[in-house]
């Protein structure tokens, strides 16, 4: 589930339509805001099954004028340090001008005959800002099939702080939409901010 909107108001009420513990998820949601007025804000909740276990996450984005604000919350089973269920809620703040990518993946079905305006059925929102980035290594070679020498390590370094994917399948088409719409609106927000 997801909601997206352009208010401090509508981002309270999507966090409380979402009811995943919805005033922990406000509180920490709206310090992290403050005083600033909401751009636009996309609210999706997921459900992951670990184990046996059925756990649900919420994420909470939001944009202002000046930044970029990404909130977690997790529940967590009972365990050997605490006896009953607990959750943990984390908020992270960027300036806009640090956003180094927004990418928006999308899956379209029978590509050959998309029409422009159609939703894709699958998207991926992906936002780096450069406080974690992915290195994939490998051995380096050259074009020699016969050459048996040590060329070292190539590699490439992914800048993914953040990843969400949204099917209609398990979203529904109107989630995609608003990731959709948050996405370029973020697109937009930091390339106004890099000039």
């Amino acid at each position: 589930m997801a909601k997206t909107g352009t208010t401090s108001q509508g981002l309270r009420e999507a966090i409380e339509r979402s009811g995943y513990y919805p005033a922990l998820v406000a509180e920490a949601v709206e310090a992290a805001v403050g005083r600033e007025p909401v751009v636009s804000f996309l609210v999706h909740q997921e459900t992951t099954f670990d184990s046996n276990e059925v756990r649900r996450h919420a994420t909470v984005l939001v944009l202002t004028g000046t930044r970029f604000i990404v909130s977690h919350t997790d529940e967590q089973s009972a365990d050997s340090t605490a006896p009953a269920p607990y959750a943990t809620t984390s908020t992270e703040s960027v300036k806009l001008s640090r956003i180094s990518s927004v990418v928006i993946s999308r899956v379209v079905a029978d590509p050959q005959s998309y029409n422009p305006g159609t939703l894709p059925r699958e998207v991926v929102l992906t936002i780096g800002w450069g406080a974690v980035s992915r290195i994939d290594m490998e051995p380096a070679s050259c074009g020699d099939p016969n050459c048996e020498a040590d060329h070292g390590y190539t590699g490439s370094t992914t800048a993914d702080d953040l990843s969400l994917r949204i099917s209609e399948a398990g979203d529904g088409p109107e989630t995609v939409r608003q990731t959709l719409e948050f996405a370029q609106a973020l697109s937009e927000a930091t390339a106004a901010a890099g000039r």
